[in-house]
C-alpha cells in the first residue's frame, strides 16, 4: 500500500513545480519603469484628446449649437445662442432682409466689453468691502482705546471714614 501512495504524491509534486512558474508570472506586477511609462502614455493620450476636443469646440461650436437647436426642440435650451439662427425659411417673413452677420472683431469687442464690465463690477464690490472693513477696523481701534482708557484710569478712592472723637477720660477729680 505504501508503494502505491508514494508515486502518486511524487507525480503531484512534480505537477505543482511545473505549474508554479506560470502562477508566479501571472501574479507578478510589472516593474516600476513599465508602470510609469504606461501612466505617462495614458496621460499624453488624454491630454491630446482634451486639446483636440477644445480645438474642435472652438472651431465647430456654433455649428453644433445650430445643429442641436434645429434637430430637437427639447434640446433647444442647450443651444440658446443658436436658437434664433435655426429658423426655417417658412417661419421668416419674405419682406425681412437677411440677418447681418457681425464680424469676428465686433463679436470679440462685445465679449471684451462684457468681460470688462464684469471686472469693473467685481472691483467695485471689492472696494465697497474694503471700505466696510476699514470702518470696522476703525470702530475696533476706538473700542480698544476706550477699554484701555477705562482700565488705566485709577479707580475712585472710597471716602475716608469719619474721624472719631476721642472720648474724654473721666478723671478722679471730676467726680
Amino acid at each position: 500500500m505504501n508503494s502505491t501512495v508514494s508515486p502518486a504524491i511524487s507525480d503531484f509534486a512534480s505537477d505543482l513545480r511545473s505549474i508554479r512558474p506560470s502562477v508566479d508570472a501571472a501574479l507578478r506586477r510589472p516593474s516600476l519603469g513599465k508602470r510609469a511609462a504606461r501612466s505617462l502614455a495614458r496621460f499624453i493620450i488624454l491630454f491630446g484628446l482634451g486639446v483636440a476636443a477644445t480645438l474642435g469646440w472652438q472651431s465647430y461650436g456654433d455649428v453644433l449649437r445650430e445643429l442641436i437647436a434645429s434637430s430637437s426642440p427639447q434640446l433647444g435650451w442647450l443651444a440658446s445662442q443658436a436658437a434664433p439662427l435655426a429658423q426655417s425659411p417658412s417661419d421668416t417673413d419674405a419682406r425681412t432682409p437677411p440677418a447681418i452677420v457681425p464680424s469676428p472683431e465686433l463679436t470679440q469687442l462685445k465679449e471684451m466689453t462684457f468681460v470688462f464690465a464684469m471686472v469693473r463690477q467685481k472691483v467695485d464690490q471689492l472696494a465697497a468691502a474694503q471700505q466696510q472693513m476699514a470702518g470696522d477696523i476703525g470702530r475696533l481701534v476706538a473700542d480698544q482705546q476706550e477699554l484701555l482708557h477705562k482700565i488705566s484710569a485709577p479707580a475712585p478712592r472710597p471716602a475716608p471714614p469719619p474721624a472719631r472723637k476721642p472720648v474724654p477720660l473721666s478723671s478722679p477729680e471730676a467726680r
